[in-house]
């Protein structure tokens, strides 16, 4: 795991220490029979952002954190593989796979290179994951890679304008909450995202 860029290990270890911060929203997740998304929550049947028909499908989440989307992945009938960078958001994935009694691939790796052949994949997704902390230069055409013809790509992340607007102790209201706490520093490509 040397040859990781230094970016990558920084995000690493800043994810493994704010892991404690997103087990709680994780395990909230695992329960919810139907997905919502984003921070304010907006339900699936609104935006229709997983395919109709996912029974005997093969699915990833790059960036999958605790795994709660997997989760309704997998409840959908998708064969799912999940990678995440930080091993402890992963230790909780997999508490959570036990105690609901699902049981998909968690690997412990960069989603920017994931070990799997060309083509492998149907769907791919990425909540506030891979989209939100990879390099889109290299996730992206990695994701592509992963896909099989006529497969899909669905991604959610903040936007940069309002991740540049917040103050770093800026305390947002209730409704709006924040996907990270706002003196988290994570970086990307070697340089620090602050706001």
């Amino acid at each position: 795991m040397n040859d990781l860029p230094e970016y990558v290990h920084k995000n690493r270890a800043k994810w493994d220490d704010l892991a404690k911060e997103y087990a709680a929203a994780g395990e909230r997740g695992w329960v919810r029979d139907t997905p919502v998304w984003g921070i304010w929550h907006v339900p699936e049947a609104e935006l229709h952002m997983l395919p109709d028909d996912l029974n005997g499908k093969d699915a990833i989440e790059l960036g999958c954190g605790t795994a709660y989307v997997s989760s309704w992945l997998a409840r959908r009938g998708a064969r799912v593989v999940a990678i995440d960078n930080s091993s402890v958001q992963l230790a909780t994935a997999r508490r959570l796979q036990r105690q609901h009694g699902l049981d998909f691939e968690l690997i412990h790796g960069n989603a920017e290179s994931v070990a799997y052949p060309d083509a492998s994949f149907d769907f791919a997704i990425s909540e506030y994951g891979a989209s939100l902390w990879a390099d889109p230069y290299r996730w992206v055409p990695e994701a592509s890679r992963l896909l099989r013809a006529g497969g899909q790509l669905v991604f959610l992340a903040n936007s940069f304008l309002m991740t540049l607007c917040i103050h770093r102790k800026t305390t947002l209201p209730p409704r709006i909450g924040c996907c990270a706490p706002p003196s988290a520093c994570i970086e990307s490509n070697g340089r620090p995202i602050r706001a």
